[in-house]
C-alpha cells in the first residue's frame, strides 16, 4: 500500500522539520497539528501541508486530525516536564484514534536505551510508550535514535554556545552518545513508510562514531573558533549542577537529565548496521555536517543555510 496522507504529530519540531520537507518532495499530503498556529507558521512554506491549531491529547480533535489519512508519524518527546503525558498517554490516544479512524499505519520515535528499569523518567515513559505502540495491532515501526544532531538541533547547537564561555563546568563529561545525523533519521522514516519490511520492528540509529559529552562540547567549540577550559565535574557536583540548573531561567539541564546520562546512548561503535543494512544510508559523521551548520549563526545565514539544506 502507498501512503499519501499522513499527519505528523511533533511535526513543528526540531526532527519534524526536516521529515516534512522529505517527504512533501515525495508528494505526500500533510497534516501538522500545533499547540499555537503563528509559531509553526514556518511550515507554511512547505508544500501540501495543512498546518491545523489543536490539542493533541483531546480525542475529539484527535479524530479531526485522523480524517482522510493513511499513515500517522509520532515523533513527540519532552527532555523534561511531563514525561507521562507526553510519552505514554499520547501514544495511548493515538493508538485508539487510529483504530477509531482506520488508520493502520504508525511509525513511532523513541530513544535509545528507553525501557523499564531505567534510571530516568525520560528513558522508562519513553520504554513505556514504545511497547504501546508495539503491541497495538497496528502496522508499526520503531525508531530509537541516539542524540540527533543537524541544522536547528538543541544539543551541538547548545554545546557551541556553552564553549564561548571561558571556563565551563560540565556535568557528566564521561557519559557516552553516538550522535546521528537528522537527514540520515528522515530518510530512515521516508523510506519505512510504504515498506512492509519495516512493519513490526525496531530500529536502533546511531551515527559512525561515539564521543564522550566532553569531546562533544570541545569539538562544537572548536568548530565555532573557542577553547574554553573546561572542567569534568565528579558524580556528586553533576547532580548538584542539574538540581541547580533545573531552578534557573532557561533549564539547561535536569535532574532526570542527569540520570539518562548514567546510561550510554551508544549501539555499536564501530558497527551502525540498520542504517546501511536496512536502508542503504551510509551514516553522515559529525565531522561531515556540523562544521557547516555551526558556522551559520546569523538569522539570515542560517535561514538561507536550511533553504539549501533543505533543497529549497
Amino acid at each position: 500500500m502507498t501512503f499519501k496522507n499522513v499527519c505528523i504529530f511533533g511535526g513543528s519540531g526540531f526532527v519534524g522539520k526536516h521529515l516534512a520537507n522529505l517527504l512533501t518532495d515525495g508528494e505526500i499530503y500533510l497534516r501538522i497539528p500545533t499547540r499555537n498556529y503563528e509559531r509553526a507558521k514556518e511550515l507554511l512554506v512547505i508544500p501540501a501541508t495543512d498546518l491545523i491549531e489543536a490539542d493533541i491529547h483531546d480525542d475529539r480533535d484527535l479524530d479531526r486530525l485522523l480524517l482522510g489519512i493513511d499513515a500517522v508519524i509520532n515523533l513527540v518527546g519532552v527532555l523534561q516536564g511531563d514525561f507521562h503525558a507526553a510519552h505514554v498517554e499520547l501514544p495511548q490516544k493515538l493508538i485508539a484514534a487510529c483504530k477509531r479512524n482506520g488508520v493502520t499505519r504508525i511509525l513511532h520515535m523513541s530513544a535509545l536505551k528507553a525501557g523499564p528499569g531505567q534510571p530516568s523518567e525520560y528513558l522508562r515513559s519513553k520504554g513505556e510508550g514504545e511497547q504501546i505502540v508495539k503491541t497495538s495491532g497496528l502496522d508499526a515501526t520503531v525508531f530509537r535514535p541516539s542524540v540527533i544532531f543537524g541544522p536547528g538541533d538543541a544539543s551541538i547547537n547548545l554545546f557551541a554556545r556553552l564553549g564561548r564561555l571561558p571556563v565551563l563546568p560540565l556535568a557528566s563529561p564521561h557519559a557516552k552518545f553516538q550522535p546521528i545525523f537528522v537527514g540520515d533519521v528522515v530518510r530512515a522514516f521516508a523510506l519505512s513508510l510504504d515498506e512492509p519490511r519495516t512493519f513490526g520492528r525496531s530500529y536502533d540509529l546511531c551515527g559512525p562514531k561515539c564521543y564522550s559529552l566532553r569531546e562533544l562540547v570541545e569539538y562544537a567549540a572548536h568548530v565555532t573558533g573557542h577553547v574554553p577550559a573546561i572542567i569534568g565535574l565528579g558524580d556528586a557536583l553533576s547532580h548538584l549542577e542539574a538540581a541547580v540548573m533545573e531552578i534557573l531561567p532557561g533549564k539547561l539541564m535536569s535532574v532526570d537529565n542527569y540520570y539518562s546520562m548514567k546510561i550510554d546512548s551508544v549501539c555499536d561503535c564501530d558497527s551502525p548496521e540498520a542504517l546501511l543494512e536496512v536502508w542503504g544510508i551510509h551514516p553522515t559523521a559529525l565531522e561531515e555536517a556540523a562544521p557547516i551548520y555551526l558556522k551559520h549563526q546569523l538569522p539570515r545565514e542560517r535561514y538561507d543555510y536550511l533553504r539549501h539544506w533543505s533543497g529549497r
